[in-house]
């Protein structure tokens, strides 16, 4: 399942797990500039000769590679359908730019699956090539991955990168789902800091980052966007919004499964109540599998 004659990468760590394997590793990232780190997940039954499909995830604020892959149970689902997932770091490390470990919202574990434009951060956050590009060629190259049935799926800032990746290449990213995704980061405060940060002042380079913004620009996906949101989270009202991207997404037409959940927070434990049904969506697109 994993073939590196090159030894392009270094492997942290692998496990049996759900009768596949899941391993960490570590590459350097022409992208980042930086070494990056990533995990892969691959099911039994693969091989170069047998590739199988693929959902990369993102992750929110503060998480590594590791978190969505250990908090969410995403695996066990995704063993049953022979669907891998590939996991990528929230931003770069050790890039050295002053203030990047100053805050949770911003720099380390906060890149905002974009490229930065504003020195010096421009220099190494570049997420957004590094996720658009480099790791799906490396992973495919590496991997028994079929990039051809490839999916994108995200968490409150990985929920953002999902649905401006999905809906910026739709024709890379076959599926897309979201839970709590941050869907209109140039009116709220974490989109604010962070694009104000990355990209500058002038407001109308955001718009290439923002999920709300392109549907209403006319980048709209084919299937239909799956989007889980909990009612009682903390951060509903001032930083993610949905209503916005429901609205957006009525005004022109773009198929939306919003649902939105009593009771439930912006944690994991949300995320482990739905992660089936998410996998579920991939798998019927990725697979033809019904729902």
């Amino acid at each position: 399942m994993l073939s590196d004659p090159g030894g392009e990468l270094t492997t942290r760590a692998e496990h049996a797990c759900c009768g596949g394997r899941v391993g960490f590793y570590s590459h350097a990232s022409r992208a980042l500039g930086l070494e990056a780190r990533f995990a892969v997940f691959m099911p039994a039954g693969a091989s170069m000769a047998r590739r199988v499909p693929v959902i990369h995830l993102l992750a929110g604020l503060t998480c590594t590679e590791e978190t969505f892959l250990i908090k969410s149970n995403v695996i066990r689902f995704a063993a049953r359908h022979g669907i891998a997932l590939v996991a990528t770091d929230t931003s770069p490390r050790g890039a050295g730019v002053p203030g990047e470990d100053d805050a949770y919202d911003l720099g380390t574990g906060a890149g905002f699956y974009l490229d930065a434009t504003r020195a010096p951060w421009d220099a190494h956050y570049r997420m957004g090539t590094y996720v658009g590009d480099e790791l799906p060629h490396l992973t495919e190259r590496l991997f028994a991955l079929d990039g051809s049935r490839r999916g994108i799926m995200g968490h409150s800032m990985g929920g953002h990168g999902a649905l401006v990746h999905a809906l910026r290449a739709p024709q890379k990213w076959k599926s897309v789902s979201a839970f709590a995704p941050i869907v209109h980061p140039a009116i709220v405060p974490w989109g604010e800091k962070a694009f104000s940060t990355y990209l500058g002042a002038d407001r109308t380079t955001w718009a290439a980052h923002d999920a709300t913004l392109l549907l209403k620009a006319g980048h709209m996906h084919p299937t239909t966007i799956l989007i889980d949101q909990g009612e009682a989270d903390q951060f509903l009202h001032d930083q993610l919004r949905p209503d916005l991207f429901r609205d957006a997404a009525t005004s022109v037409g773009q198929a939306l499964d919003l649902r939105l959940h009593a009771g439930y927070d912006h944690s994991y434990w949300f995320i482990q109540s739905f992660i089936e049904d998410h996998v579920r969506h991939h798998a019927a697109i990725l697979t033809g599998t019904p729902a």
